[in-house]
């Protein structure tokens, strides 16, 4: 992450579903240069296929049905700042193809025009999937792994991890505690119960746990 700061370069992080992704992405952003700048978070396996070109390079008006007004895409939104592409994995190859271009020439073309517009934006990107075998399977494109892959963040899995619980148990209680004005605490055999479970979901898990416990929990 520090690394990562302290340059322009894209950054692809990899790492299983609830294992703290975007937070590093926010991170990297919050520690570098940009951080005045906009920090633009793109679900791209929540965006229709359909709609998800317009979205991240903007449309003309009447480019496609309900176009109803020249748009700037997220790409624009995100001049001078960082967009963060999570579940890259899920975008089409039409799309890939774009987003090579959008990296190699530094300006992206709305739906419907013919002139391209520079910007001035740091990528970050995301994925549950390892980008590398699905390249290999001819589902993701190489030469576009070959870009995003400049900076490679692998975030591990919490099980792997389990001497973080208790730091990020004590700090999810923590903020439960800040926001609704309670003195609540672990009984004493909470934590080590909670340091040895797997959590499939890793870090999004334990705190949804956490929170579960601290509603349904009625004294401190």
């Amino acid at each position: 992450i520090q690394v990562g700061a302290n340059n322009a370069a894209t950054v692809l992080i990899e790492g299983e579903s609830g294992t703290g992704k975007e937070l590093v992405a926010k991170a990297i952003h919050a520690a570098g240069a940009r951080a005045k700048g906009p920090f633009i978070p793109v679900d791209c396996g929540a965006i229709p296929e359909g709609l998800i070109e317009a979205e991240l390079f903007g449309a003309k008006r009447g480019s496609y049905t309900g176009a109803d007004s020249d748009r700037p895409g997220l790409f624009e939104a995100a001049n001078r700042g960082t967009i963060f592409l999570d579940e890259i994995s899920n975008t089409p190859m039409t799309l890939q193809a774009k987003l090579l271009r959008v990296i190699q020439e530094r300006e992206v073309r709305r739906l419907g025009e013919t002139k391209g517009r520079s910007i001035d934006v740091r990528l970050i990107v995301a994925s549950n999937d390892d980008l590398e075998a699905l390249s290999e399977a001819g589902k993701f494109r190489k030469d576009l792994l070959y870009r995003l892959k400049v900076l490679h963040i692998k975030v591990p899995p919490l099980r792997s991890r389990a001497d973080d619980v208790p730091m990020l148990a004590h700090s999810f209680l923590q903020k439960l505690n800040a926001s609704n004005k309670t003195r609540k605490y672990f009984a004493p055999e909470v934590v080590p119960l909670l340091s040895a479970q797997r959590f499939p979901g890793n870090v999004r898990e334990l705190q949804n746990s956490i929170e579960r416990a601290f509603f349904v929990t009625k004294g401190t």
